[in-house]
């Protein structure tokens, strides 16, 4: 493993992966010239072996590696929650094999030999995407816990508000008085820390898919 590290724990680093020494070493300092950090890695299993850091970046994998290939390794790394946008460097490519690096989620995939400006380009984008998801993923948690503290009746509130239900027909639907759905938004909004109807959607929006998916309490409790 090699690395050339210039920065701080959230600056961004491209993981390389490449059989060849001299393309490591020569991507690292190219790398580093733009302010990206690089880790090296000759094989696909030393990756797996290894601890990565919790930073912002990108993997930049060699396709045809001896053992696991780079295509598998980040299928691999993606079973196990890390998802950084993958650039794939190859000196053999095809047709087939690129559309299954893109089908699998690739950000690049480019031709050894490669330009310099092109590959700097490519692993920007691939930051920059990364910076983005984790931006996302961030508030998405924040928001997640901020929707657990509401209550049932708050969540049926919340859910049939960003639906664009009126305080009329929410009180219809839920067999309670349009004085305590008001209460319930109230509160709902407050919890949520929406100032607006936008805010609240966009909050709702950034929650896990299996949180806006669940269905609502049928009780009648207030």
């Amino acid at each position: 493993m090699g690395v050339t590290n210039s920065g701080t724990a959230d600056s961004p680093v491209a993981i390389l992966v490449d059989d060849d020494a001299e393309v490591r070493d020569s991507l690292g300092e190219l790398l580093n010239s733009i302010g990206i950090d690089s880790i090296s890695f000759s094989s696909a299993q030393e990756v797996l072996d290894a601890k990565l850091p919790d930073r912002p970046g990108c993997l930049v994998l060699d396709v045809r590696m001896p053992g696991l290939s780079g295509l598998d390794l980040q299928s691999l790394l993606a079973a196990r929650g890390i998802l950084m946008p993958t650039v794939f460097l190859t000196g053999h490519g095809d047709i087939a094999m690129s559309v299954q690096a893109m089908k699998a989620g690739a950000s690049d995939f480019l031709t050894k030999p490669v330009r310099d400006q092109t590959f700097l380009d490519a692993v920007s984008a691939a930051v920059a995407a990364d910076i983005a998801r984790r931006a996302a993923s961030a508030v998405s948690r924040k928001n997640a816990a901020l929707y657990e503290t509401l209550t049932p009746r708050e969540r049926e509130v919340l859910k049939l508000v960003v639906s664009g239900a009126m305080s009329k027909q929410i009180a219809f639907d839920l067999g309670i008085s349009e004085i305590t759905v008001k209460l319930h938004r109230s509160n709902m909004m407050r919890k949520m820390h929406a100032k607006s109807i936008t805010n609240l959607f966009s909050a709702w929006q950034s929650l896990p898919a299996d949180m806006r998916s669940t269905p609502t309490e049928n009780s009648k409790a207030l």
